[in-house]
């Protein structure tokens, strides 16, 4: 069995010093060391040999909180390891004290094309970090070659007009990554925030719905329509993607900030739809008469078919192992809930006879956050308002 981890990580914003991201938002190069320290420490507790970020301006600054990670790493390896010349050196318990450092792995780094470049309109983009490195180049996704139109129809059947994607908000990051005799296709996406996309009319300095002196609960409530519709067709274009690999016989893991818990419509959109319990009882699609439902055979044959189409989350299958109820990744406004997800393709579940490995483990790093409405939250720019999730996986050989 070959042993490797994988983990998804949003940041909060990584950038250098001096630098205004957003309206009015900047680092301090105190404030800057604080941020690269704790991410540092973050990844050196991790010590995983995949990560995806989330929310990275700047390759050069993602760079340098590897590097820390990796002198931190060394220092405690200098304190904890014991030097070669002794007997015991082999034993278990001081490999798994051991931190392997990233100085070969590969890094892919996917920048926003919404990306302005000027003070405070910068747009993130997301990463993947590979001490396996990678199969080929790693594949940028986010202008899409031909729009996406998604056409509605009123309940008379008549034309309803269409919601058009042309980009998404954020890149998805599409890597292939050897891990011992098996590649694996890795997906690091981030989808539209819940936060409203409200319409500001021409010459405006803001919408009027981001007033909140002067409160339209109508109009917020279409500004998350919109988001949410946004959120759902970036979705259908990373399930796209996802099911072009399946149909390669690609082993797929996708990870990343899905904005939507495991059980919401995004989410469902990205791992595949759920198999009927039994298809033999539904009339067929092109039924006849009131008994021409599916035989047997076609039932078998269809469950296969969503089946293998399907992603399971980590964490649903932790949850099931570990009998707790509960997992949050995320904390805002008093709402805790799990928006970070890794999903894997039927090659590593539990239940599939033939399957190539599965998890052992998964784990989430969460003691850091802080609620928005705290009143230490202003620094919780300094670490991120995310926990940081990680599957521990083994694969045959």
């Amino acid at each position: 069995m070959t042993r490797f981890t994988i983990a998804s990580f949003n940041v909060k914003n990584l950038i250098g010093p001096d630098q205004e991201y957003y309206q009015f938002q900047t680092y301090t190069p105190e404030e800057y060391a604080w941020k690269e320290d704790w991410m540092a420490q973050q990844i050196f507790s991790m010590d995983a040999d995949i990560i995806g970020f989330q929310e990275i301006f700047e390759e050069k600054a993602l760079r340098d909180v590897v590097a820390e990670a990796d002198r931190i790493g060394q220092e405690s390896n200098d304190a904890v390891l014991p030097s070669k010349t002794k007997s015991y050196r082999k034993k278990a318990i001081f490999r798994k004290l051991g931190y392997d450092s990233y100085r070969d792995a590969g890094l892919a780094f996917a920048p926003n094309v919404n990306d302005t470049g000027l003070p405070g309109q910068r747009r993130p983009g997301l990463a993947i970090l590979s001490r396996h490195g990678f199969v080929g180049t790693p594949e940028v996704i986010q202008q899409l070659d031909e729009p996406l139109e998604i056409p509605f129809r009123d309940l008379t059947g008549e034309d309803a007009g269409s919601y058009r994607l042309t980009r998404t908000s954020r890149p998805i990051l599409k890597a292939r990554v050897p891990v011992g005799n098996t590649v694996i296709t890795v997906f690091n996406c981030h989808l539209k925030s819940k936060l409203g996309e409200f319409a500001k009319a021409p010459g405006a300095d803001f919408a009027p719905e981001a007033d909140l002196t002067h409160y339209d609960p109508v109009g917020r409530a279409l500004g998350a329509l919109r988001a949410a519709t946004r959120r759902m067709a970036e979705a259908w274009v990373l399930r796209r993607e996802i099911v072009a690999e399946l149909e390669q016989g690609h082993p797929v893991m996708v990870l990343g900030d899905f904005n939507d818990g495991e059980h919401a419509v995004s989410s469902e959109i990205i791992s595949g739809e759920q198999p009927f319990r039994n298809y033999a009882w539904m009339l067929r699609h092109d039924a006849k008469d009131h008994n021409d439902r599916y035989s047997k055979e076609e039932n078998t044959a269809i469950t296969n078919a969503v089946l293998s189409h399907r992603l399971t989350s980590a964490e649903s299958l932790f949850v099931r192992k570990s009998l707790r109820d509960m997992i949050y990744t995320s904390a805002f406004g008093g709402v805790y809930e799990s928006l970070d997800q890794i999903y894997m393709s039927r090659h590593f579940h539990p239940d599939n006879a033939d399957r190539i490995g599965e998890m052992e483990y998964f784990s989430v790093f969460n003691d850091h956050l802080t609620d928005g409405s705290h009143a230490e939250a202003p620094y919780n720019k300094l670490a991120s308002d995310h926990g940081q999730v990680m599957a521990h996986m083994q694969i045959k050989d």
